[in-house]
């Protein structure tokens, strides 16, 4: 045994020295009194926090009303001049009405190729839910959300997020998620650093972010 796990292992059993041997996790109640709402802001502040926030990560927010949706994401397709757009099956058709382009709409019955999703242009998908204090759109493959492979592969994702989705902080966040699901966290575009501090987007998931902020 190595001198550091010797050490490891007997400040563990220093550490449990005086636990009785039939105690269990159970019988040990843990402190759940964290703030659950530290923001202390009513629903318009929050959307201007996660705004703030989502920017922070070189995310582009854009706002709009409910009614102006279909114009908003179709001006970013436009910019992004995105020739192929990817939807999950149950996305409602009004959130991309008047698109000119080609879109292809993914479901578990006619799942969208792997082989195909990296030349895909944009990803248009919903949210579960998105957290205020930390800048974070969490998808959990719900309603307009998709699998987790459709919003990690193509190389832009444009995210809907409604005016009753923000909270405030992630205990509010992990209330409203059924931990079973298959949770995504997004912080922003992806990005990773190599030890010289070099920033590179697109590693590990789409290299731009749009967020659609609706008020």
């Amino acid at each position: 045994m190595s001198e550091a796990r010797a050490e490891i292992m007997a400040r563990l059993r220093a550490a449990l020295r005086d636990v009785p041997p039939d105690e269990t996790i159970e019988d040990v109640p843990v402190a759940r009194d964290y703030h659950r709402d530290g923001t202390g802001a009513g629903p318009a502040q929050l959307r201007d926090l996660l705004a703030e926030r989502v920017a922070d990560y070189r995310a582009t927010v854009h706002r709009c009303a409910a009614d102006d949706l279909a114009g908003t994401v179709g001006t970013i397709l436009a910019e992004h001049r995105t020739s192929t757009l990817l939807v999950p099956h149950d996305l409602p058709e009004d959130w991309h009405a008047g698109y000119p382009g080609t879109i292809y709409r993914d479901s578990a019955n006619f799942p969208y190729p792997l082989a195909t999703l990296d030349a895909t242009d944009t990803v248009l998908t919903g949210c579960a839910v998105a957290i205020a204090a930390t800048g974070t759109l969490v998808l959990d493959a719900g309603m307009a959300q998709g699998r987790r492979a459709i919003s990690l592969v193509p190389d832009h994702h444009v995210c809907v997020v409604g005016a009753d989705q923000v909270v405030g902080t992630v205990p509010e966040a992990l209330a409203r998620l059924d931990p079973v699901r298959p949770l995504t966290f997004v912080a922003g575009p992806s990005a990773t650093s190599d030890i010289e501090f070099d920033r590179v987007e697109g590693v590990h998931g789409p290299r731009h972010l749009d967020v659609v902020l609706l008020s």
